[in-house]
């Protein structure tokens, strides 16, 4: 017991857990992200002389964090895993308490600065928070729910990622959690360069905001002053295929749901534009269970054939493709012309741990479970030329991943499509956690989001962030839309990726080793 917090100390770090989760979807209040850490930061203060319990309260923290914002994760492993409720929550929370040690280190390293350097110390958790965070990802290859994606749906508090990336949002929320928590510290006599630290954060955080707002106007003058011959209608379909129970017959019926939500969505087209015909057409049908084939399947080659055909329009669909030298598949989405020809192969390069591959030994992968396949991973970032505008494509998880929407933009795409299906996760908070991803996409690229889903979100995502026509979830909806050829214009992101996050680790290592020799100094004197 001697190594545990105080029991107010752990109930302060619960109230962050709710304050916190609260900001993320379904709650959607991210105004109380900008706050929500004021609990945690004075708990941590408040156990600053053991480094062991203050780990511990940032470690409730993590958990109860995960587990309050990921609960979702059990409802697969229910529903179609066959596994008790009690035995998913039991393994969700395994999960989540290893996720949660990220921020024990992160409470852990802070209280060793409080106690060095006194109150002003809390204005080095912006750092330590964003390089924790980056670690994450670069360990475990996910950062679903980095504090940043609680402001998606704020577009006027996001621009700042054209020049940072989600780690500068994240850090400017944690910064104001910062000033919130220094008013309940007590001041203790510092030198001046830690008197300096708040006006340089203040100043860095109005540089970021002001850089951001201007890079953006100058990108809409941009696009409102040229003129791009090269747009393409699109029609995305939201078929609501269901998760299991799909037999030949089914799958028939269901192919024809898409035919005729397609056909529908053409029919929109033609009575919304007179010179419909002259303009290319891109029909595009969301990842789903219907696993087409398109290269081992003849007669599913002839019907998109003829689909193509018949619409004079490019389709865009996923497709499970062989992969002869592993004797296995890629997660594919292939392109199809007007005439019906195959153009282009994109074979997905982030694959769901255990959903869609075995991140083990080689030798092993094919003894271990997966949810939906053992795919092989991509390796190109293959863009699709469509009636002269350059598409990158994120498969369903992929949205999840800056360095991929990020790299295709430095190759030259104009927009990115997104085709996905979060069906097996059901009506939960999945369906806005992960439409938050594509949001930053959109504002980390100045790229507009074109998102389709088999059971919703369905939506247009535009450069600033904004949710256009967003879809109701597992219903049947059709969008339509067009895409444009960009100015070729990149944001300071796409140029120079997440140099903030490597800034953040460099300042925590700094101030890191700073107090370690400052303190080995006093121990001598």
């Amino acid at each position: 017991m001697a190594k545990l917090p105080k029991p107010a100390n752990i109930i302060l770090a619960f109230v962050s857990v709710i304050l916190l989760t609260l900001s993320f979807p379904d709650f959607d209040l991210g105004f109380i992200a900008w706050v929500g850490l004021v609990p945690l930061f004075c708990a941590i203060e408040r156990e600053k002389e053991s480094m062991v319990k203050s780990a511990v309260v940032g470690w409730i923290f993590g958990t109860g964090f995960f587990f309050g914002t990921c609960w979702w994760l059990t409802f697969a492993m229910i529903t179609y895993g066959g596994i008790s409720w009690y035995v998913a929550y039991l393994l969700l929370l395994i999960i989540v308490s290893i996720v949660g040690l990220y921020s024990a280190v992160f409470a852990a390293l802070l209280s060793f600065l409080l106690k060095r350097l006194g109150s002003y110390a809390i204005f080095a958790a912006p750092f330590l928070w964003t390089a924790l965070e980056f670690a994450r990802y670069h360990i475990t290859f996910n950062n679903w729910n980095e504090i940043a994606y609680s402001q998606a749906f704020s577009p006027n508090f996001i621009q700042s990622a054209q020049f940072g990336g989600i780690y500068l949002v994240g850090f400017l929320i944690l910064l104001i959690n910062s000033f919130v928590t220094f008013i309940f510290l007590p001041i203790q006599k510092m030198n001046v360069f830690f008197r300096l630290i708040p006006v340089f954060t203040i100043a860095f955080m109005i540089f970021t905001v002001v850089f951001s707002q201007q890079n953006q106007d100058i990108s809409l003058t941009a696009n409102d002053k040229s003129k791009h011959p090269e747009r393409t209608n699109v029609v995305a379909i939201q078929a609501n295929v269901p998760m299991s129970g799909l037999n030949y017959e089914k799958w028939l019926d269901l192919r024809a749901r898409h035919v005729r939500l397609a056909e529908e969505g053409l029919a929109k087209l033609k009575a919304e534009q007179t010179d419909y015909a002259e303009k290319p057409l891109l029909i595009i049908f969301p990842e789903s269970p219907m696993n087409f084939m398109y290269e081992e399947d003849a007669e599913f080659r002839e019907f998109i054939r003829n689909f193509s055909l018949k619409h004079n329009a490019y389709i865009l669909f996923n497709s499970a493709e062989p992969n002869r030298a592993k004797g296995n598949y890629f997660n594919s989405a292939i392109l199809v012309n007007q005439k019906g020809e195959k153009i282009g192969q994109y074979d997905k390069i982030f694959l769901v741990p255990f959903g869609e591959y075995a991140p083990v030994p080689e030798a092993i992968q094919k003894s271990i479970p997966t949810l939906v396949g053992s795919f092989e991973l991509g390796t190109e970032y293959d863009l699709f030329e469509i009636g002269g505008v350059k598409a990158g494509i994120m498969i369903c998880y992929e949205s999840h991943f800056p360095t991929l929407s990020r790299e295709f933009v430095r190759n030259g795409a104009d927009v990115l499509v997104e085709m996905t299906n979060d069906g097996y996760l059901g009506k939960t908070g999945v369906l806005r956690q992960h439409l938050a991803s594509a949001v930053f996409r959109a504002v980390e690229t100045n790229r507009p989001v074109l998102r389709t889903t088999n059971v919703g979100i369905t939506a247009y995502i535009n450069e600033r962030g904004e949710v256009l026509g967003a879809s109701e979830s597992y219903a049947e909806e059709i969008r339509v839309w067009s895409m444009t050829k960009s100015d070729g214009s990149q944001t300071f992101y796409v140029k120079y990726g997440d140099w903030f996050a490597w800034l953040s680790i460099i300042v925590s290592l700094g101030l890191l080793i700073w107090s370690f020799r400052k303190r080995t100094i006093e121990m001598k004197v």
